[in-house]
């Protein structure tokens, strides 16, 4: 089967974007994404878009089509793709899957929410989709309240600390101030994080990711297409996605994301890579512990000691193998459709060496970790230069 490369990048500012509607934020993307792929949009045969919740947030759905419309590619099949906050990083994943069976040659997959135009309240009941409503939400349970369910668990078992979480979320907000797309682009310091507001012990506001608009493209090609339109093409060697329960009571560990580490065996396999020839991963971290849990089921340490490679600088930019260079979704932001393609334009630029000030040395080699929900759906994908 053919390989699949991605061919062009296209990204908003992700914040709060009063001036900027749905419409505009995808056609702002895919419209940077056609320009770095060189080419003219006739070519392409399909179109994936992420969106987990356009209905509650904006009153929209029929979200592909209305991608098609405003991108000008009537008549192109377009297709929406929802797995909660991994719609974006499924919709990539479906892009992929359409190219290696032959179906497909030149492929467009995006992602984007616009999530500040309501009440807070209003965007709390719309992710509170993404967990099971039965079970959880109606019972009162929030995903702050799911994830600290976690982190309890988490440092139970292994002695993880609040410093370590609180860690992350310094990390990532450095990396976040070297990103001119970022929402939060400045640093903080732990004593911040620490004392930052309680939102469901152990997790406080700084270990949150916030409520944030934004869009991003990829452009995708055939092995024989991509070499030919593109000088630096950057391969997708692997792909892999898994599911768990939806509600944490069924599961077998609160302590590890079980989807995570079957998605990583997956796209490792495929790609013909350990986790040791990793050289950076974009992971989801929509709250600290979520970084912490995730780099242990990717096997980048054993599980337990996420909190202490954090603390040891192992994740940082200069680090072992540096995670959330971006600034990840705590300080990059979190508009829940496209986070998992932004994490697959971040890894593009770390590849092509176009990352700036936030560049990984010699970065070969880098993963995209992509969640639904409280870890329900998790999506990942390998790249190469």
């Amino acid at each position: 089967m053919t390989k699949v490369g991605i061919i062009g990048i296209g990204i908003t500012n992700f914040g709060e974007l009063w001036d900027k509607s749905y419409r505009d934020l995808i056609t702002e993307a895919g419209a940077k994404a056609i320009i770095d792929a060189g080419i003219e949009g006739k070519e392409i045969d399909a179109i994936y878009g992420g969106s987990m919740t356009p209905g509650l947030l904006i009153g929209q759905e029929h979200i592909g089509a209305l991608i098609a419309d405003y991108a000008g590619l009537i008549g192109i099949p377009a297709t929406r793709v929802e797995a909660a906050c991994a719609s974006g990083g499924l919709a990539l994943r479906q892009a992929y899957l359409s190219i290696k069976s032959g179906v497909n040659d030149i492929v467009v997959a995006g992602g984007v929410e616009k999530m500040t135009d309501v009440t807070t309240s209003t965007a709390t009941v719309a992710l509170g989709g993404a967990a099971d409503q039965e079970w959880e939400v109606f019972h009162g349970a929030t995903f702050p309240a799911l994830y600290a369910l976690m982190a309890r668990r988490h440092m139970l078992e292994y002695g993880t600390t609040e410093e370590q979480m609180g860690m992350v979320a310094v990390k990532n907000h450095h990396n976040g101030s070297l990103n001119p797309n970022a929402q939060f682009q400045f640093e903080i310091t732990l004593d911040k994080v620490m004392s930052s507001a309680p939102i469901a012990r152990p997790l406080k506001l700084l270990d949150c990711s916030p409520i944030t608009d934004g869009a991003a493209v990829v452009i995708l090609a055939s092995e024989k297409t991509a070499k030919k339109l593109s000088k630096d093409p950057i391969w997708i060697t692997g792909s892999g996605q898994a599911s768990d329960t939806l509600a944490l009571h069924e599961r077998k560990s609160l302590s590890k994301t079980e989807a995570t580490i079957k998605a990583a065996q997956q796209a490792y396999k495929i790609a013909n890579v350990t986790p040791k020839d990793i050289d950076f991963a974009e992971v989801h971290d929509c709250f600290t512990i979520a970084e912490i849990m995730a780099i242990e089921a990717l096997d980048f340490c054993k599980l337990g000691e996420g909190g202490k490679m954090t603390e040891n600088g192992d994740t940082a930019l200069n680090g072992r193998i540096p995670i959330n260079t971006s600034g990840g979704l705590k300080a990059k932001g979190h508009p829940v459709g496209a986070t998992g393609i932004a994490q697959a334009v971040e890894a593009v630029l770390q590849l092509r060496g176009k990352a700036n000030k936030r560049q990984v040395k010699g970065a070969e080699i880098g993963l995209i970790h992509n969640v639904g929900g409280s870890g329900a759906t998790s999506v990942i994908h390998i790249l190469s230069r």
